[in-house]
């Protein structure tokens, strides 16, 4: 019982000091002339969508929620955001090459289409990221209409 006692208390000894770890929490300012709704001029119903969907993984408008704010969770919460915007950022939308733009927006009418976006872990604690089939379809057309359109 005392070796368990032990261990235990090293545990919670660990997890507090683990807690010291910074992570960057920093938005960087959006320069709503290269974000992706100001730019398109995006209907009220796709932003919202885009935003309780997308935006806190995708973007520099990020709303970290309470769990975000403690390690280790804060880790892994802060790896799939920087993931995420790698792989597309709306903030910076007219900074990318048409090229960049065309396999961005092919690929989230893919990841809408095959419900890996947004991710289930995230959709667990995110209601609003819970996408109906129609709101799915509602953003794939969306943004298939800007790909036939061309206009980036």
């Amino acid at each position: 019982m005392k070796k368990f006692r032990q261990i235990v208390f090293w545990c919670l000894v660990g997890f507090a000091i683990i807690q010291f770890i910074p992570v960057d929490r920093t938005n960087k300012p959006v320069n709503h002339k290269i974000n992706f709704v100001d730019s398109k001029k995006t209907p009220e119903k796709i932003t919202q969508l885009l935003k309780g969907a997308c935006y806190d993984c995708h973007s520099d408008e990020t709303i970290y929620p309470k769990y975000a704010y403690i390690a280790p969770v804060s880790w892994s919460v802060k790896s799939h955001i920087n993931e995420g915007r790698e792989h597309l950022n709306f903030s910076v939308w007219e900074s990318y090459n048409k090229d960049l733009k065309t396999n961005m927006l092919t690929k989230s009418v893919q990841t809408l289409r095959n419900k890996t976006m947004p991710m289930p872990g995230y959709i667990v604690y995110h209601k609003e990221a819970n996408l109906s089939e129609a709101e799915r379809t509602l953003l794939i057309n969306y943004f298939q209409d800007i790909l036939k359109s061309k206009d980036y």
